[in-house]
């Protein structure tokens, strides 16, 4: 059966996304070089601090992937009425929960980091960085829904200018409040975090009232009818395996900084530059891999569960061929790159070893996240929770092993990096060729 979904079509749901990434890790790319002029303990406590954090919002990422992938489905099916019911209760739930989780986390957070982390400076850097980035956390759930019903319903045009707004606001918050200027108290570290908090609130506040003024009333967003447990129940059979699965990803990222950590305070200096390069790399994978999601369960909804593997073959070339241009450009320009983030030649001449594995890392992580995107946008994300479990504990063993048994280089410990990405892709083609998700109901 030829495929109806042309490569102009994935790119035109995509590339907003992508564009909405762009001016996300343009954030991440300024916290990480203003940090950077602060120091290495700062440097070092805002990756440990702001993964941490990560970690708790992945718990909202998973739970509004998995309204994204019941919204897609019901477009997919013609029944758009039930759209805004889906994401009526993802607000609402995920608002109480958003809440729940800052009362635990604000206060376990310090007795963690004292345990987690070796040097008592970064420690304390990370503790002060998570106890102000925290509070961003309900922000964050809030776009979170509503990205999921515009992804949901492939309108993903204002993700973008929503992103552009988050950053705009964060940079100059960022400049104002790490070093004092404009008038602002100095706070250092915690100038990085408060800043990060103020801007997720103007971006929620913006991609909501843009909402709110669409021509929404054939999804019936926004009429707030009642409370449904049968639905609840549906939504979370659907996200509990995505929550733990993402939250468990990002928290193997956070105990392989522990790792690297225990390396000393430069090698995890060089690691936070990696990291904020290495996540330009994952730029394009991100957006495809979301759209990869909901053009599957859109797919499966209309009948043509057929066309799942070779629409997720087509999107993953498309994909490959968007990461090698921006690899190439790392590989030439890497000492350049760095620069911006710091003028120590010992971190530069650190660093420039691990950019060369990050480059093939991203290919193997292209084909990763496009196939592993496709398990959970056909329903079966318990599988694919199964699949992340399983690689992930090959990836963190592989870091342990090179790292603190053999004691081995701070760039062949990040070859874990490759490692994942192989084995995901493997496994999740594997699983999408055997056909065993096509009677899954969501």
């Amino acid at each position: 059966m030829k495929l109806d979904i042309s490569y102009r079509e994935i790119w035109r749901v995509a590339y907003p996304i992508i564009l909405g990434s762009v001016a996300q890790n343009i954030l991440n790319i300024t916290d990480t070089a203003f940090l950077g002029r602060v120091g290495e303990i700062a440097l070092g406590g805002g990756v440990l601090g702001g993964l941490l954090y990560h970690v708790l919002l992945m718990l909202g990422w998973g739970m509004a992937m998995g309204g994204q992938i019941i919204v897609a489905r019901r477009v997919g099916e013609g029944a758009n009425e039930a759209v805004g019911r889906v994401v009526e209760h993802l607000l609402f739930t995920l608002g109480a929960f958003a809440i729940l989780i800052m009362l635990f986390a604000h206060a376990l957070h310090p007795a963690f980091f004292s345990i987690a982390v070796r040097s008592n400076l970064v420690c304390d850097s990370a503790s002060s960085f998570f106890g102000y980035r925290l509070f961003g956390l309900p922000f964050a759930f809030l776009t979170y829904s509503l990205n999921a019903f515009l992804i949901g319903i492939t309108r993903t045009k204002v993700i973008t200018l929503t992103s552009f707004i988050t950053v705009f606001v964060n940079i100059v918050l960022d400049y104002g409040l790490i070093f004092g200027n404009f008038g602002l108290p100095q706070m250092g570290v915690r100038g990085a975090a408060l800043a990060s908090v103020i801007a997720e609130i103007a971006g929620a506040t913006f991609l909501l009232v843009y909402i709110s003024r669409m021509n929404v009333s054939k999804y019936k967003l926004f009429n707030f009818s009642s409370f449904s447990k049968k639905l609840l129940k549906s939504i979370l059979d659907i996200s509990w395996p995505l929550m733990l699965q993402f939250s468990l990803s990002i928290f193997v990222w956070f105990v392989f900084f522990l790792i690297i950590e225990k390396m000393g305070e430069t090698p995890l200096a060089v690691s936070n530059i990696v990291r904020s390069i290495y996540i330009i790399l994952m730029i394009p994978i991100w957006g495809f891999a979301s759209a990869t999601n909901s053009f599957v369960s859109q797919h499966i909804g209309k009948g043509k569960s057929d066309q799942v593997v070779k629409l997720v073959v087509k999107v993953m070339v498309i994909t490959l061929a968007s990461v090698l241009v921006l690899s190439a450009l790392v590989l030439l320009l890497g000492d350049s790159i760095i620069k911006i983030y710091t003028n120590d030649e010992h971190i530069i001449n650190a660093t420039l070893p691990v950019i060369r594995v990050i480059a093939i890392a991203a290919l193997t992580m292209a084909s990763a996240f496009i196939s592993f995107n496709g398990v959970s946008g056909t329903g079966s994300t318990k599988v694919s929770f199964a699949i992340e479990v399983f690689t992930l504990t090959f990836y963190l063993g592989w870091a342990y092993l090179i790292a603190i048994i053999l004691a081995k280089s701070l760039s062949l410990v990040w070859t874990s990096e490759v490692l994942y990405g192989i084995l995901v892709t493997v496994i999740s083609i594997i699983y999408l060729r055997t056909g065993r998700w096509k009677n899954r109901v969501v």
